[in-house]
């Protein structure tokens, strides 16, 4: 089926990079207007991202069964010509699973311009260039599907995160900001050069095969790699696992995230990360089934040192965002799970899992900052006695912290459920060891509630002391504004909507994680009946 141009794609991009530029350059006439500026602009981001949902007509495609050899279900796309004698084009598309990361991001982006609305006091233009641009570059990989156009913004999204948190971070004892926005970029961008070789080296297989250079997704698909499929998928897969991150590429992401401003802390948990777990999902999986095949038991094993390593590390943190950030090594290990499991149910879980671990992890992060900014310390050792000094704050705090731990009614118990479920039957061990960490996990949420609301009341006196430091009159402590409270109560209804009611969201996906499935299992029971036939023939 030919599918029909829309504009809508490359504005979905182009959107937050216009309105990352008006920030910029406004900023030097009113110091205010680039913060709505940046609101409006990922107000209209989300808003056409609905459209594109709704336009999708997605009901009911769960009960809907396509075949093994059906072609990759895109329900849009958008295609110039770039640099046509290399093979090069603009070529976007959206399937139901790149329009699910498209929608999280756009709703993020909102988010991520409203918590920073008071905590940016300088540069306030030039920060929202910086963050709408990364969250463009994002949208970006979400919707690439050249390849070489999705490498442009996989590298492109790196250069203002790396500003945001250089520039606008906070210091920590014994590291500075610049230290820690220096190793993620050494970090990323290292892994992402290792993921360009493997990319070029699929473009030449594929030269020597048809005669036709073509960086085109589509195109590259069924390319017959014989020896090279192995240590190309190991280049793809090292500059998606370094991003996810996994076990133990996973040095950059704690520093990252307890140096980082609170927006870059929501635009790096809810969004970056899953463009790793999308690479995966999209390139590794179908590009090279065979070798992700083989490869399966070893990155089930990283990932689920992953789950138990970075549980244990959030329950001995006493910083309140190095806590959160240990928090998402061990989410992540579910993830890789889920994805080399490749079963539709775990692929599908993935989906909400993915799509609720950016909403919980994204409003944890924002709470971490909000308490930043009143006590000016993030110690949890400090704090205690919370619940009796926020009406609103303390009971928010909790429920996303037992949504992170993953109780029923919330999207993160529906996706870790369905993960477990889709994956007992081919990796039964890991399955088991993995719902064993989640005993963990409620350790170190509980301890979380338990340090920051109940135990000893020392907020007061903690508040009381910051005041005075800066040379301010004592006064009560402030509880979430309206801005904070509505924010947070719209993360939370999405995480309940994912909780009772995910239908839509499995409908969304349902073609596409189909797709992916046959591509993944499909193939190797064509590879193994073709050796089987190749064996008949030999022995006739």
């Amino acid at each position: 089926m030919e599918l029909q141009q829309t504009w809508m794609l490359p504005a979905l991009i182009a959107i937050p990079f216009i309105a990352g530029l008006l920030c910029w350059l406004v900023e030097r006439f009113n110091k205010r207007l680039p913060r709505w500026i940046a609101l409006i602009g990922m107000m209209l981001t989300f808003a056409l991202s609905l459209v594109l949902w709704q336009q999708g007509d997605f009901s009911g495609m769960s009960k809907q069964i396509i075949a093994p050899d059906a072609a990759v279900p895109w329900v849009a796309e958008f295609s110039v010509p770039w640099i046509p004698s290399f093979g090069i084009s603009f070529h976007l598309a959206l399937d139901g699973l790149s329009l699910m990361m498209v929608v999280l991001t756009s709703l993020l982006g909102v988010a991520a311009v409203a918590c920073s609305w008071n905590e940016i006091q300088r540069r306030v233009g030039f920060f929202h260039l910086n963050l709408l641009w990364s969250l463009g570059g994002v949208i970006g990989v979400f919707l690439a599907i050249d390849l070489f156009l999705f490498f442009f913004f996989w590298e492109m999204m790196l250069v203002p995160i790396y500003f945001l948190i250089a520039l606008w971070g906070h210091d920590v004892v014994g590291k500075t900001k610049e230290y820690a926005a220096t190793k993620f970029f050494i970090y990323t961008q290292a892994s992402g050069l290792i993921m360009l070789i493997g990319i070029l080296v699929l473009v030449i297989i594929s030269y020597a095969q048809t005669g036709v250079v073509s960086f085109n997704y589509n195109d590259l698909l069924g390319t017959s790699l014989g020896g090279w499929e192995y240590p190309i998928m190991l280049c793809f897969f090292i500059g998606f696992a370094v991003k996810l991150p996994i076990v133990p590429f996973h040095g950059w992401l704690p520093d990252a995230h307890a140096q980082a401003p609170t927006a870059g802390s929501v635009d790096l948990a809810g969004v970056l990360i899953k463009t790793a777990a999308y690479g995966l999902i999209r390139f590794v999986l179908p590009l090279f089934p065979v070798a992700s095949q083989e490869f399966a038991p070893i990155a089930i094993t990283l990932g689920t040192i992953g789950i138990f390593y970075g549980a244990w590390l959030a329950f001995m943190q006493t910083d309140m965002k190095r806590l959160l950030a240990y928090t998402s090594i061990s989410h992540m290990g579910f993830v890789v799970l889920a994805i080399y499991a490749g079963t539709l149910l775990s692929l599908q879980g993935l989906m909400i899992q993915m799509l609720a671990h950016g909403l919980s992890s994204a409003a944890l992060f924002i709470m971490a900052g909000q308490l930043y900014e009143r006590l000016h310390t993030r110690d949890l050792t400090l704090m205690g006695g919370m619940w009796g000094q926020f009406r609103y704050y303390a009971p928010i705090l909790m429920f996303f912290c037992a949504a992170l731990l993953g109780i029923p009614g919330t999207g993160n118990f529906i996706g870790e459920f369905m993960i477990l479920f889709g994956s007992f039957a081919q990796y039964p061990v890991f399955v088991v060891f993995a719902t064993f960490s989640l005993v963990l996990a409620g350790l170190y949420s509980l301890i979380l509630i338990h340090r920051a609301l109940f135990g000893e009341n020392n907020i007061a006196a903690l508040a009381e002391r910051e005041t005075k430091s800066h040379g301010l009159p004592a006064r009560r402590l402030k509880d979430l504004g309206k801005r904070e409270l509505s924010l947070l109560l719209m993360l939370a209804a999405g995480l309940v909507w994912l909780g009772l009611y995910p239908q839509p969201f499995l409908d969304t996906s349902s073609h596409a994680m189909q797709w992916i499935n046959n591509a993944y299992i499909y193939s190797q029971v064509t590879q193994v009946d073709a050796s089987q036939m190749l064996d008949v023939m030999e022995a006739r």
